[in-house]
């Protein structure tokens, strides 16, 4: 930092109740910073395009927001301080250039306000975040009342930030090194951790590298404590003065020794020069934070504190936020969220997973900047070893432009050219969450690593599995509840993504539990029957799918001429079963391929005759597990639609038959299925595919047209009728619709006619 910069932010520091504005405060670092400068007594303002959740925390405390990019908002500031991602055409930065007010970098201001304190910065290349809220917490149990400023939210800690103490007292800040502002710090104390190629955008090579670290300690102004057991820091310290060692190897001053590994819980016995100081139990896992831990006990005990008091404060630290962040744990997952973004950091997290005796680990990846992608690429192609199913997705720019020839595609054939037995590649974040949730199965631990919006597939992973082993606890075992089940296995065209839940409740007090217990969650509920007449998106369907065709929804039983018969129960069957008691009246209900409950949502018919016209009364369940008996004059009945049951749940119904001879009952369903086998195809299909539009039918118009085997990929127009689509094997729902839409506008075109689908189209799209 320039020295006239320097005395502008001491001379504004100064003043008393001093304004100051920072640009971009939304930002994990200018909003800590924010924090730091309220508690220390200065009005702050800040502009961003969104106000984040430390935001609004911190509008609570004080801080004045404006939710946009104007210069006006700088008038009354005596200080504007930006972050390294605010360029020099934000209208801000002008507009205090145009006052003549100080614009700074949120670095510089940080160095100048940490002389107020007795300051400790940790620097370093990895490992920062937890060593230094590590130090801030094992301070804070010593009674030291440290300040702390780290690169995340830090549960035990409160905040990213934390201004406590009084002048003179500890600040612990976490130091960045990747714009170069590490040197505008003149701390009291400082930890190094590691130093490798890392920022390569910026520094160019390890020379620059060890350039800017080596001024960094040159003005500290007391202890240095280093890892022996890097080689970068051991070249830098190991002939300084002031120096504390810590590390594994032999040569460090504080040395972990016998360490321990299980189940995500480390333990080591730490020495000073050779002597015992005791024993260590860390909950945070990996080789790489025994070393984090023992570089705190170092500067800990080289400022007084006991060994007990941070061996102590240790044992309850739980670390920060996407710092091996658990998301989600169960016996059978366990969901992990980590900012690693460099190959060293993947190796460590990789290596932390695969301690904890999962079945398999099974790990996301987003590359973070194309700069570091290029430069480090061989290193990642070695670095994912420990995964035994590695996803890979696009990478994340963070404000970078793109470099040809290096791209998410590109990275993720290198790591396969690398060996790796097991990689997957999806540009798109939002599918690639979804692959992941349909790969993953009991025993699995899923971890997300990456610098940019990885956390969101972890977030989204660890709430469905919530969500669905929450509701699976509450059901009796007769149930079953499924997660990702294919939908082609239960429509009868064998197409379909996912159901996200699959629930066949076992009693309708199970099936009462699920409703309420989807709608406590704002999940949705979809009804499934046999899957005739549906097509399901290759995206699947979200929420909970829900197929009434166990035992309880499926009975079908006699009192008269009246039959009650559960939304489960299969058309064909009930009429069979009618047969045989001399019950007919109801034979065209053999040519409807579902079961009851979608024939009465949707009122089938087939052989001109219509499911409604032969109900006596349905019994539905609302979206409460409420229970509700209609009589049939009560439910208004369309084409096609029953609106009552679009928004209640057929459970069970009485139909209404008459007596007939048995001998007159069968010549009936032979006609019928003789009509039906000659007339509609045998291959896979949904039924037919267009309602009648009324001068024709729709297969008529279709014929007509000259439609017929059409086909787009693997769906193709029937030579047996052509208002049935059938798959001939592997076909998407992607390709029925565009076969459909080819169908609707070569009809349109040639005989000024609309085509409605008859189909039920649900789901998402991929």
């Amino acid at each position: 930092m320039r020295e006239e910069v320097r005395a502008k932010i001491v001379e504004v520091l100064k003043s008393e109740g001093a304004r100051i504005h920072l640009v971009g405060v939304g930002g994990t670092g200018m909003s800590a910073l924010a924090r730091l400068l309220i508690g220390a007594g200065y009005r702050v303002s800040g502009s961003d395009l969104h106000a984040s959740v430390p935001v609004e925390k911190l509008v609570g405390e004080g801080l004045v927001f404006y939710p946009k990019h104007v210069g006006t908002v700088v008038l009354e500031s005596d200080l504007v301080v930006y972050s390294s991602a605010i360029g020099e055409g934000n209208p801000e930065r002008l507009e205090a250039q145009r006052l003549g007010v100080p614009s700074v970098r949120r670095a510089e201001v940080l160095a100048v306000l940490a002389e107020r304190r007795q300051s400790i910065v940790v620097a370093g290349m990895h490992g920062k975040t937890t060593t230094s809220s590590m130090l801030a917490h094992v301070l804070r149990g010593a009674g030291l009342r440290p300040s702390h400023y780290v690169g995340a939210e830090v549960p035990i800690l409160g905040a990213s930030a934390g201004w406590d103490g009084e002048e003179g007292s500890p600040l612990v800040i976490e130091g960045d090194e990747s714009d170069g502002t590490l040197v505008a710090f003149r701390p009291a104390h400082a930890i190094l951790l590691n130093i490798e190629e890392e920022h390569l955008d910026h520094y160019g090579d390890l020379k620059a590298i060890l350039k800017a670290f080596s001024q960094f300690l040159d003005q500290t102004k007391g202890k240095v404590v280093y890892c022996a057991d890097d080689e970068n820091t051991a070249l830098l310290c190991s002939n300084r003065k002031e120096v504390i060692s810590y590390g594994i190897g032999e040569t460090a001053a504080y040395r972990a020794v016998n360490i321990t590994a299980r189940n995500f819980v480390s333990e080591f016995e730490v020495l000073r020069d050779g002597i015992r100081l005791g024993r260590v139990v860390l909950e945070v896992p990996g080789f790489q934070n025994v070393r984090n831990a023992l570089g705190v006990i170092a500067m800990a005990m080289e400022l007084g504190v006991p060994f007990e008091a941070a061996a102590a404060a240790l044992l309850e630290f739980r670390g920060a936020t996407r710092r091996f962040e658990v998301r989600y744990k169960s016996e059978n997952f366990m969901v992990i969220d980590d900012y690693a973004h460099h190959p060293t950091e993947v190796r460590a997290t990789l290596a932390a997973a695969r301690s904890g005796g999962w079945k398999r680990v099974v790990a996301l990846f987003q590359p973070h900047r194309y700069t570091r992608t290029q430069s480090l690429q061989a290193e990642f192609a070695a670095a994912f070893a420990d995964a035994d199913l590695l996803f890979l997705t696009d990478i994340y720019a963070a404000n970078e432009e793109p470099i040809e020839g290096v791209t998410g595609e590109a990275f993720a054939a290198a790591v396969e050219a690398g060996g790796h037995p097991k990689v997957q590649y999806e540009a798109d974040l939002r599918k690639l969450r979804k692959i992941v949730a349909r790969e993953i199965e009991p025993g699995d631990l899923v971890i997300t690593m990456g610098a940019g919006n990885i956390h969101e597939a972890a977030s989204t992973l660890a709430s469905e599995l919530a969500w669905y082993e929450g509701l699976k606890k509450t059901l009796s075992p007769e149930s079953a509840l499924l997660r990702q089940e294919p939908m082609r296995k239960h429509t009868s065209i064998r197409i379909g993504g996912p159901a996200q839940f699959w629930f066949e409740p076992a009693s309708l007090d199970d099936l009462a539990v699920g409703l309420r217990y989807a709608k406590r969650h704002s999940v949705p509920v979809t009804f499934i029957g046999r899957g005739t007449n549906l097509l399901v998106r290759d995206g699947g369907i979200r929420g909970l799918s829900i197929y009434l065709g166990t035992p309880a929804f499926s009975k079908v039983e006699f009192d008269g001429e009246r039959i009650t018969a559960g939304a489960g129960a299969i058309l064909r069957a009930i009429v069979a079963a009618a047969k045989k008691k001399g019950l007919g009246g109801i034979s065209f209900m053999e040519g409807i391929p579902g079961n009851l409950g979608g024939a009465l949502r949707m009122n089938a018919g087939a052989m001109q005759g219509w499911t409604m016209e032969v109900i006596e009364q349905v019994k539905t369940v609302d979206r409460d597990g409420n229970v509700r008996t209609y009589q049939r004059d009560q439910l208004e009945v369309y084409y096609r639609n029953v609106p009552v049951l679009r928004d209640e749940i057929a459970i069970e119904a009485v139909i209404r038959t008459k007596p007939l001879p048995v001998e007159q009952i069968e010549e009936e369903l032979k006609g019928y299925s003789k009509k039906r086998w000659t007339s509609q195809p045998a291959a896979p299909s949904a039924g037919c595919i267009f309602k009648n539009p009324g001068p024709a039918p729709a297969g008529k118009l279709i014929d007509d047209t000259g439609l017929k085997n059409l086909s787009f990929g693997k769906a193709r127009v029937s030579d047996v009728h052509g208002n049935f689509i059938v798959n001939d094997g592997g076909a998407t729902a992607e390709e029925v619709q565009t076969l459909m839409k080819t169908i609707q506008q070569r009809i349109k075109d040639r005989h000024g006619i609309d085509l409605d689908p008859e189909v039920i189209i649900i789901g998402d799209e991929l």
